[in-house]
């Protein structure tokens, strides 16, 4: 750009622009901004993903599907997001309630859970080894199967995706102590059908 005898030097930012927040993003989702909604999912589609996956001992395909839907519903409640908790949590407990009429809706579907948990490689495994995580493995899927839907979601949110009792609360709309009753019960039923063998 020229001005009356000098030249101006293009200047470029010392920083990139800052990312928005996710509360921002959101508020871009209630008037209307699709491409919030397709960022907010480039952040957290993949936990969202594994949360689903875990408590609702779908296939694959069925999660895919219960994902998509909980991203549906945030961009039809993006508007009644009130920053009580983080963006995470409330996109988790849409996604939990998502997920708990899927179940409803699917009476006597048997559920089989893929992928709990990633098991680490290492350079040299015994395949003794092997098949004793592969069996513990097993025993944890079935024994997760067990718990009641509300206890999955507390002890998947809490011990699992490692939220917050406060943030998990508000996002499953449950009282601190609901949700410490429903992890205490969850635990305590993992560990004595783990104790027992459970197959």
């Amino acid at each position: 750009m020229r001005a009356p005898g000098k030249l101006l030097a293009f200047r470029r930012p010392a920083e990139p622009p800052t990312p928005l927040s996710d509360e921002a993003l959101l508020a871009a989702c209630a008037v209307g901004e699709q491409a919030a909604l397709g960022t907010i999912y480039d952040r957290h589609h993949r936990p969202l993903f594994r949360f689903i996956s875990r408590i609702a001992c779908g296939p694959g395909s069925d999660v895919e599907d219960l994902v998509q839907c909980t991203f549906i519903e945030v961009w039809k409640s993006a508007s009644r997001f009130h920053g009580k908790g983080t963006v995470r949590s409330w996109i988790f407990g849409i996604g939990a309630n998502v997920s708990r009429h899927y179940i409803r809706s699917e009476v006597r579907r048997r559920f089989a859970m893929d992928d709990l948990s990633e098991r680490p490689q290492r350079d040299v495994a015994r395949p003794d080894d092997n098949v004793a995580t592969a069996q513990m493995v097993d025993k944890l899927s079935a024994a997760l199967e067990r718990l009641t839907h509300d206890q999955r979601v507390a002890f998947v949110l809490c011990d699992i995706e490692d939220m917050s009792g406060v943030d998990a609360a508000r996002a499953i709309g449950v009282r601190q102590g609901t949700l410490w009753r429903r992890l205490h019960d969850a635990r305590k039923r993992l560990r004595n059908d783990l104790e027992a063998g459970v197959r």
